[in-house]
């Protein structure tokens, strides 16, 4: 009989597999909570300690990791037959095993030792090895993938393409699996640096991407492009944005969401309501207002001709008035935390504006902002837009009066979000004047 170790943290689907392997005439060997949870089903199996000939010990830390178990994994069909019989092994025909919850136990505040429990040793050898011997060894390691698993058994046995797409799965997901824990240790030595006097950007950086979908196209048509997202985003980044309607999000809809979201989010509510309005990655209007509407007409009038198909962005849900401000203007996208049912009654009637809900709120302190170049990248903390005010002097003759300092304010906030060379004037809360990504700073001071 074909033998199978099931091994799972996450018990989804588990009895409906392990039945299905059962009817369809297979041996199950087992570990711990996995092995009870097929008993109570009324399921025959095996415990790994009856096949290994040795008990579990410290507390379950080591019990496949023996011979007998990576043996019969890694046995080659038609080479290691005798090397088996030798050492009265069988060989394994099938590993499902998914892994200790590291990233949830990270998540929900674990220190140190507790994270380092949480680290699977054994899960991932035994899928590894499964996984390079996939000719002969059918690996699962995504639930999702059981009844496919069990369909292609009852057929004869997965095929060729099956095999490698399910060893690719297991690479991707234990290669995911050690990132998340080297970048949990990497925030460890940046916090530690961070308090004392060193470099405060980790030695390595492991990324791990995956694909949420693919768009038309780059920044021009003969480039393909596609959107990818950490697979820990923080909390109110785009892999996060919700579209509540419009056409599909391009490219350069998606760069100038990000710059429309840090220019109003550099502004709490409290500070007051803010609206930023994005053309081609730039700013061309930045204000401060009462409400929503207040505040987008005052982005608006820095520069109406600009804004022509711009990406607009609010720290505050888009109301009614609001709506019927932007709706007699030609836009791409409007981005705020969430949009009255009256705004979107109104904005809805132009089938083609993206309206996307996103929670309008500064970068996590510390989030590494990265620029690729050839061979490599540069990394630096994102910048915040926090300027505290201790070592200022005014280095002119008169010093400003309360309101030129509220615009100061103001102004130095909008022209971090502006390229360089930045120019930009305020007035009352607003800009009226932006120069952007010049050569020159004279240039940009006559735009």
């Amino acid at each position: 009989m074909p033998r199978a170790i099931l091994s799972v943290s996450d018990k989804t689907g588990l009895v409906d597999f392990a039945r299905g392997l059962r009817e369809l005439g297979w041996d199950l060997i087992s570990t711990g909570g996995t092995a009870r949870a097929i008993r109570e089903a009324g399921l025959e199996v095996t415990d790994v300690s009856r096949v290994t000939g040795h008990p579990e010990m410290m507390d379950g830390r080591v019990k496949t990791l023996h011979p007998a178990v990576h043996a019969g994994i890694l046995a080659r069909s038609g080479r290691d037959e005798s090397a088996l019989e030798e050492h009265d092994y069988a060989p394994v025909d099938l590993v499902a095993v998914n892994l200790y919850p590291f990233r949830a136990a990270v998540a929900g505040g674990a220190e140190l030792a507790e994270a380092m429990e949480n680290v699977d040793i054994g899960g991932p050898t035994m899928l590894r090895s499964a996984a390079k011997n996939h000719a002969r060894v059918v690996v699962v390691v995504d639930p999702d993938d059981y009844g496919r698993v069990l369909d292609a058994l009852g057929a004869g046995g997965p095929d060729a393409a099956t095999r490698r797409a399910l060893a690719r799965k297991v690479f991707a997901h234990t290669s995911s699996y050690d990132g998340a824990i080297t970048r949990y240790l990497e925030g460890l030595e940046a916090d530690a640096a961070e308090a004392g006097a060193g470099d405060a950007l980790p030695g390595r950086l492991t990324l791990e991407l995956e694909k949420v979908q693919d768009l038309r196209y780059g920044e021009n048509p003969d480039q393909p492009a596609a959107f990818y997202a950490e697979s820990e985003p923080p909390a109110g980044s785009l892999p996060e944005l919700e579209q509540l309607h419009g056409k599909a999000l391009s490219f350069n809809n998606l760069i100038d969401i990000e710059g429309a979201v840090m220019g109003a989010s550099a502004w709490s509510v409290e500070e007051g309501v803010a609206c930023c309005i994005i053309k081609h990655t730039t700013p061309c209007g930045l204000a401060l207002g009462e409400d929503a509407e207040d505040a987008y007409r005052r982005a608006l009038a820095g520069d109406p001709v600009s804004a022509f198909g711009g990406i607009v962005a609010l720290n505050v849900p888009v109301t009614a008035a609001a709506a019927e401000a932007m709706s007699s203007h030609f836009l791409e996208v409007i981005v705020a935390p969430d949009f009255d049912d009256g705004a979107r009654e109104v904005l809805q009637q132009k089938k083609n504006l993206r309206l996307i809900r996103l929670p309008v709120e500064p970068a996590p302190a510390g989030e590494l902002d990265l620029k690729r170049v050839r061979g490599g990248l540069l990394a630096q903390h994102r910048m915040s837009m926090r300027f505290p005010e201790d070592g200022w002097e005014v280095a002119t003759e008169r010093a400003p009066t309360d309101t030129e300092w509220q615009d100061l304010r103001f102004g130095w906030r909008a022209a971090a979000v502006v390229k360089s060379n930045a120019i930009v004037l305020a007035k009352d809360r607003r800009t009226v004047g932006i120069g952007a990504g010049q050569m020159s700073r004279v240039d940009a001071s006559r735009i």
